[in-house]
């Protein structure tokens, strides 16, 4: 495929003997990976949805391309893509896909380079923005408009507003000094 790729879902552990499979859907409604045309896997196979169902937290597929448990197992870890532009954008103007933000350049809101986006996290409390920064560990970046003002895609960059302290430089860990056990024996007088 050409473009961009966006992960869409990754595939588990087959369903049934004829070839269906449990995947874990990566769309906000995880039923519409059947809507987004032929999903292509990481070595480029093509794969397009006979059916789709949910079940718990995933979602059954059948593909027209496998028709047994054997195929189906061998499927099983796959990562599940489809192009760019086959996603329709959103209406809202805050909506981004994580896929679309990955490599742009952080800057402050004072024009400073901040770093670079590795990725975007959710650990369930909303978007975390994964900055490298040049000399030192990543920052994970709250993605609220307040923190983020601006995402300029074509610019290829975002402007952060950070909290007070977010971007500083970790100062090295003060080692407590201990004392020696040896000094902390007191001397005891000699017995006669």
């Amino acid at each position: 495929m050409d473009g961009k790729q966006l992960l869409v879902g990754e595939i588990g552990a087959p369903h049934g003997v004829r070839g269906a499979v449990r995947v874990r859907s990566h769309t906000a409604d995880p039923q519409a990976l059947a809507d987004y045309g032929p999903l292509v896997t990481t070595d480029g196979r093509v794969l397009h949805v006979r059916s789709i169902r949910p079940d718990k937290s995933v979602v059954i597929v059948a593909f027209d391309e496998v028709r047994d448990r054997d195929g189906a197992e061998a499927l099983k870890g796959e990562k599940l893509y489809v192009a760019r532009d086959a996603l329709q954008a959103d209406d809202e103007d805050n909506s981004y896909f994580h896929a679309d933000l990955i490599g742009l350049e952080a800057v402050g809101t004072d024009g400073e380079v901040l770093g670079l986006i590795i990725a975007v996290h959710d650990f369930g409390a909303g978007d975390l923005l994964d900055v490298e920064v040049a000399d030192g560990p990543s920052v994970l970046v709250p993605f609220t408009r307040e923190v983020v003002p601006e995402v300029d895609l074509k610019g290829g960059r975002v402007v952060i507003d950070p909290p007070a302290g977010l971007f500083d430089k970790p100062q090295p860990r003060r080692t407590k000094r201990r004392r020696s056990p040896k000094a902390a024996v007191k001397a005891q007088p000699d017995k006669p």
